[in-house]
């Protein structure tokens, strides 16, 4: 008998807090936008709890650097399938754009490894200081020289990526320069994830002639990935004078507030410290020109 008040109590207080969530707008949409009936949202009132919460984190994200949801980059969200619901992830819009971004990247990967300067189309007015800047530390270069890299940064598709390592690979094949060029935001998800090379890694990018970190900006910040990885490896490459180039879409000032925002912290004199060595090792260009992707 104790047992079966038990079970009635405890199936009183499921059913009250089901209907406690039915209280909130957006929870009751979600149960009649589905026609789940009450005993299957009592069974799974967790879950769709869960699932509104994760949409409205959604509502005011601005994007994967402010992600408050479980899996980084995605939401829970139900499908009904007959009498059950079955819960799955769904990417947000910015996990979309960044995974098209990665799949661009892999597509270029060959074009940009055969990059050169005969191949640069010098027809686009917006492009000829920078072009004239990059054939100019070519000339000059000398292993060892205490030469600045550049902060390449303008619209998207104007070519920046391209342009520089139309540079790195005049220089390898002519003067034997070793240089890595890493996509950051992919770079720094490798680092997380395979902490047996992390710190040989870091050294090697620390150390090659000519480092170029690639689409700076477009990570998730960390305190880790901007202290431990980024702040690292530039305060090294500052102190033995090493050319290191980046591009971005975003300005020096815009990279500035993007690093201050770590998750769930705001430390803009961390992310000061960042652009200090960024300005210590480079100059600072703009190019806005025609997508060159289309």
């Amino acid at each position: 008998m104790e047992k079966l008040k038990s079970k009635n109590s405890y199936q009183t207080q499921l059913e009250k807090d089901y209907q406690d969530n039915l209280k909130d707008g957006d929870f009751k949409d979600l149960v009649t936008k589905l026609k789940i009936d009450k005993s299957l949202g009592i069974v799974n009132n967790s879950s769709l709890n869960d699932c509104v919460l994760e949409s409205r984190n959604c509502q005011n994200c601005k994007g994967l650097y402010d992600c408050q949801n479980k899996v980084l980059g995605h939401y829970l969200y139900p499908k009904k399938v007959g009498d059950i619901l079955d819960f799955g992830y769904i990417p947000c819009k910015y996990k979309i754009k960044q995974d098209k971004a990665l799949r661009e990247k892999k597509t270029e990967a060959t074009e940009l490894l055969e990059a050169s300067f005969k191949n640069i189309d010098v027809r686009d007015k917006n492009r000829v200081q920078v072009i004239k800047w990059l054939k100019e530390f070519y000339d000059s270069y000398d292993i060892g020289s205490n030469m600045k890299g550049l902060y390449l940064h303008g619209s998207f598709g104007s070519g920046k990526t391209y342009l520089i390592y139309a540079l790195l690979n005049e220089l390898k094949r002519n003067k034997g320069v070793n240089f890595e060029a890493i996509y950051y935001p992919l770079v720094l998800k490798t680092l997380r994830d395979d902490w047996d090379t992390y710190g040989d890694n870091v050294e090697y990018y620390s150390n090659v002639d000519i480092l170029l970190l690639d689409d700076i900006g477009a990570e998730q910040v960390s305190e880790w990935g901007r202290d431990e990885v980024l702040g690292t490896i530039l305060q090294n490459r500052m102190n033995k004078h090493l050319p290191t180039f980046f591009t971005s879409n975003l300005t020096i000032l815009e990279l500035e507030e993007h690093l201050a925002l770590a998750k769930n912290s705001l430390d803009k004199v961390k992310a000061r410290r960042i652009i200090e060595r960024i300005k210590q090792l480079t100059i600072d260009m703009e190019i806005i020109s025609n997508n060159k992707r289309n």
